[in-house]
This record gives C-alpha cells, sequence and structure tokens, in this order.
C-alpha cells in the first residue's frame, strides 16, 4: 500500500511511532527526573521531601506533557498527527514521569532513610489531626478519625510512591488529553 507521495505508508506509520516514543522519552523522563531532583533539593534543604512542596514540581508534569504534544506537530508537519498519536505522545509523557517520579520517592526513602521518613508521617499526622479537629466540630465519628489515624501510623514507602504515582498520572493527563484532542490537526 502507497499513499499519494509515493512512499510506502507502514514506513511512515513505523516512523511517526519512533517519533512519539523518542519525544515521550525525552520529555517524559526529563520531567521525572526535575521531579526527583526538586524532592532531593528539598530533603537537602531540610524541607520534607516527601511533602506537599512536591506538587510544585509536579505541576511541571501536564506542560511538559503539552510541549510534548506541540513538538510532535511540529515533527509531523506538513502531516497531522492525528488523535492517536497525539494522546499517545501526551499520555506516555505522563506516564514515564509518573514512573521515574515515584522510583525518586523510594531511592529517596533508601537515601534519606528511615527518619527522614518518619518526620514526613509525624507532619502528615499534624494535618490529619487539625483537620480532624474541624471535623469534630461537624460531627464525623470518632471511629472515622481513630482510622484515619492508624493509616497515617501505618504509612509505608510503597504507599507514598504509589500516591506520588496517581498524582503525577491525574495531574498530567488532566491537562495532556484536552490539549492532544487541540493538537490533533
Amino acid at each position: 500500500m502507497v499513499d499519494s507521495s509515493g512512499a510506502p505508508l507502514t514506513t511512515r506509520t513505523d516512523s511517526s511511532a519512533r517519533v512519539v516514543t523518542q519525544l515521550a522519552l525525552k520529555f517524559g523522563v526529563g520531567v521525572g527526573l526535575v521531579c526527583v531532583l526538586w524532592m532531593v533539593g528539598l530533603q537537602l534543604t531540610d524541607n520534607n521531601g516527601f511533602g506537599p512542596k512536591q506538587l510544585l514540581a509536579q505541576l511541571l508534569v501536564p506542560l511538559v506533557a503539552v510541549a510534548s504534544e506541540w513538538q510532535l506537530r511540529r515533527q509531523l508537519k506538513p502531516a497531522k498527527p492525528g488523535l492517536g498519536r497525539s494522546l499517545g505522545v501526551g499520555a506516555l509523557t505522563v506516564l514515564l514521569a509518573a514512573v521515574v517520579s515515584a522510583v525518586g520517592v523510594l531511592g529517596l526513602a533508601v537515601g534519606a532513610g528511615e527518619t527522614a521518613v518518619a518526620r514526613h508521617r509525624a507532619e502528615v499526622k499534624e494535618i490529619v489531626q487539625a483537620q480532624q479537629r474541624e471535623a469534630a466540630k461537624q460531627g464525623v465519628s470518632v471511629a472515622v478519625r481513630e482510622q484515619q489515624l492508624k493509616q497515617v501510623d501505618g504509612l509505608a514507602v510503597g504507599g507514598m510512591a504509589s500516591s506520588n504515582f496517581l498524582q503525577v498520572m491525574v495531574l498530567g493527563l488532566l491537562l495532556a488529553v484536552p490539549a492532544g484532542i487541540f493538537l490533533r490537526e
């Protein structure tokens, strides 16, 4: 099968799939490493590398996913990337960033040690207790509040990594999907 330019259709499809993969690797791993470096920087400056300040670097993920979709559009010109390729490069970029970031949480936990993880648990417990004081005013049961505290006490590194993965995925896809739809043309 050939297209209007006379080139085999499979070659063009293989080439665009390679471009999608290369862009996703470059952008996804790059922004994932930025997230990891941010967490390490937080930890080195006596901030909680596992805490809510992670979000500042994670906000880059959707922007970088859109940038990868934009770059795909530019590289495939004059052809249009289409919905599948456009969404694919954005989703793959976000997935790779989430994996790198979650592995970074695991690595940071090993590098920083149990004291840093215990400090994170203590900070989370403070936040939960403050929220519970407000919830008590609204009639939330004591059993629910005790269960929340047990969950915080049982917070493990694997749970922190999976939470990080999920957070990066949701944040990234929140902007990558609409941008991929828009940039398909």
